[in-house]
């Protein structure tokens, strides 16, 4: 089987030759951009179906075929702080309003965490006259800290 990142150079470099976007393919899957994006860069798993779409789609083969539909190590694409910019800045976002957003959380719904396995993720470009904003919108599900 392959490394994973051999599997992500590999995926990533058969959509750019078929000159495919993720809005593309995740309207081919019937999936969100992000959530096809994150299927390329492993960090989600493909459905038999979805698997079949994206074989039809990308030409892939059986190896290929098989890889996406296994379940992928999730977090670890990068392991220390990023010195990408602008992944540094979602990083510095985090460290930034992380605990405010944590203190209004748990001022509206008690103790608990926002899950990221039911999260949903929507990114739009919104024009402004002074600078286009990118917004990002982040759903996720409210799991209250269990008591025993």
């Amino acid at each position: 089987m392959f490394k994973e990142e051999t599997l992500i150079e590999k995926l990533i470099g058969i959509k750019e030759s078929k000159g495919l976007t993720f809005q593309e393919v995740g309207e081919m899957l019937g999936r969100d951009k992000v959530w096809a994006a994150a299927l390329f860069y492993r960090q989600a798993s493909a459905s038999r179906e979805e698997a079949e779409i994206l074989k039809n789609l990308l030409g892939l083969d059986e190896d290929l075929f098989k890889a996406v539909m296994k379940p992928p190590m999730k977090g670890t694409l990068i392991p220390e702080i990023p010195s990408d910019p602008l992944v540094y800045r979602l990083y510095e976002i985090v460290r930034v309003y992380g605990l405010p957003i944590k203190a209004v959380i748990h001022e509206s719904f008690g103790d608990g965490i926002m899950s990221a396995i039911d999260l949903v993720i929507h990114i739009d470009k919104e024009e402004d006259p002074k600078g286009d904003r990118v917004v990002i919108t982040m759903n996720g599900k409210f799991l209250p800290y269990k008591k025993w």
